[in-house]
């Protein structure tokens, strides 16, 4: 197999690798990144879940890094019609240069990783959504200038958005406050995970999680997959909303987020989703930006270390000695001319 790295979760990059991401992102977005990393590439795209705003930002950002994107839903591949994953994987790694997948199990792109000898980057499964975490990071860096000592609070249900918070705050350090109804809970392993890293709770009251927030961050309550439970949902979700009341528990300059699509009067108020606190535009703009920096990093081999400082070689010491010489030479010469002058005087 070809060695190659994915994304599947947050946690398969360092922090410093995620914070490199973030500054690529930036370099993007400002168009101050001129390169082309991924001309006469392929991304193939696989689409068992519908999407609006994942389809746009992977195939515009493939397309603004000079690669062709290929849409794939259930109908263009044998998925459907029961071609094992492993084969689908194998037959693409053959034709293509990264693949990206948006579906329902998480297993299953766990598996289509394993065959693959490209890069996979998820782009959602019911377990995970890392592609849409880190666009919401960037926006808090865009928006608060660091996430690095900040509160976010997640009210809601504890669906992929918060296992992929818990995974970010676990390699990122920063405080994390969960809101969920009782049986709606977050991965347990997750949670746990995260718990033994940075500072992480969970409680059953929204008002504890958004005290002192600096980030407001919720979903729809019935996500895609869940509609047959929306009437039980929204009685076990009712006083989950993020109102100008709750908005008003957290921080003065606190941001509220949102990964849309979004339901005013259930999960958010139209007060605060198009109020002035709202960056949910700007976060969804950062998807594409976000995921450019991973194609590029994963696919068209950007580097993400951190630069070191270049070690003097042997000859730029002896050349930076030479010119100090040479300087306390001149200064030397110029002070004694003066002094010879003051003396014939």
């Amino acid at each position: 197999m070809r060695p190659h790295r994915d994304f599947l979760t947050i946690t398969d990059f360092t922090k410093s690798e995620i914070d490199a991401l973030f500054t690529l992102a930036a370099r993007m977005k400002s168009g101050r990144y001129k390169k082309r990393p991924l001309a006469g590439k392929a991304l193939a795209m696989i689409f068992t879940k519908s999407s609006t705003r994942t389809r746009v930002s992977f195939e515009v950002g493939a397309w603004q890094l000079g690669a062709h994107s290929l849409f794939l839903s259930p109908r263009d591949v044998q998925l459907g019609r029961g071609e094992p994953i492993a084969d689908t994987a194998r037959v693409l790694s053959r034709m293509c240069d990264g693949i990206m997948i948006r579906t329902f199990a998480h297993g299953d792109i766990e598996e289509f990783s394993r065959a693959a000898d490209i890069p996979v980057i998820n782009g959602l499964t019911d377990a995970q959504h890392p592609c849409q975490i880190m666009a919401d990071l960037l926006t808090v860096n865009e928006s608060l200038g660091t996430y690095e000592g900040k509160r976010i609070a997640w009210i809601g249900d504890g669906n992929n958005m918060a296992n992929s918070w818990l995974d970010a705050a676990h390699r990122l350090g920063f405080e994390l406050r969960l809101a969920c109804p009782e049986g709606y809970d977050p991965d347990p392993i997750t949670l746990r995970r995260a718990q033994k890293h940075t500072k992480v709770m969970l409680t059953r009251d929204p008002r504890e999680a958004a005290e002192g927030a600096h980030v407001v961050n919720t979903d729809v309550w019935a996500s895609m997959g869940h509609e047959e439970e929306r009437a039980k949902r929204m009685n076990a979700f009712s006083g989950f909303i993020v109102d100008n009341a709750l908005m008003a528990r957290a921080s003065r300059d606190a941001i509220f987020l949102h990964c849309l699509p979004a339901h005013r009067g259930e999960e958010v108020s139209a007060s605060v989703i198009d109020g002035p606190q709202s960056r949910v535009w700007d976060e969804a703009e950062n998807r594409l930006h976000i995921q450019k920096a991973i194609m590029a990093a994963l696919m068209g081999g950007e580097s993400l270390e951190t630069p070191r400082p270049k070690k003097a070689t042997a000859k730029a010491v002896t050349k930076a000695v030479t010119k100090a010489v040479t300087k306390a030479a001149m200064t030397a010469a110029k002070a004694a001319s003066q002094r010879a002058k003051s003396r014939r005087r």
